[in-house]
C-alpha cells in the first residue's frame, strides 16, 4: 500500500483578489510539490480553500458597504478562478461555510479529543 500524501496550502481570506504575492509564497511551492509527487506516482490529494471568517472580510464589507456574505461569495468565485487560471493543481477548492468543512473540522478535533491529545 502506497504512503497517502494530504498537501493543504494557507486558506486565502476571501476578502480580496489573490496577487502574485500569494501565488509565489503559498501555492506555487506546493503545487510543485504536489506534481513532483504525481510524477512519481504518489498517492497525493491538494486541499485548500477560502476563509470565510475573519475580521479582513468584515473590514471589507463595512468599506464597501455590503455584507460580510457578500464579500466572500465575490472573492471565492475570483480567487477560485484565478488558481484556475494560474494552473495550480487543486484537487479540492472549498469554503470555511461549507457542510463538508464544518464536519470535518469537528470530526478531526472530535477525534483529538477522545484520544486525549487536547486538554
Amino acid at each position: 500500500m502506497k504512503k497517502r500524501i494530504l498537501v493543504t496550502s494557507a486558506l486565502p481570506y476571501a476578502n480580496g483578489p489573490i496577487h502574485l504575492g500569494h501565488l509565489a509564497g503559498a501555492y506555487l511551492p506546493a503545487d510543485i510539490f504536489v506534481r513532483y509527487h504525481r510524477l512519481k506516482g504518489s498517492d497525493i490529494i491538494y486541499i485548500c480553500g477560502s476563509d470565510e471568517h475573519g475580521v479582513p472580510i468584515m473590514l471589507r464589507a463595512r468599506a464597501e458597504g455590503v455584507s460580510p456574505q457578500d464579500v466572500v461569495n465575490r472573492y471565492h468565485e475570483l480567487n477560485k478562478k484565478s488558481f484556475n487560471d494560474f494552473g495550480i493543481s487543486f484537487d479540492y477548492y472549498g469554503r470555511t461555510s461549507s457542510p463538508v468543512h464544518h464536519e470535518t473540522s469537528q470530526d478531526f478535533f472530535r477525534v483529538l479529543a477522545e484520544r486525549t491529545f487536547l486538554f
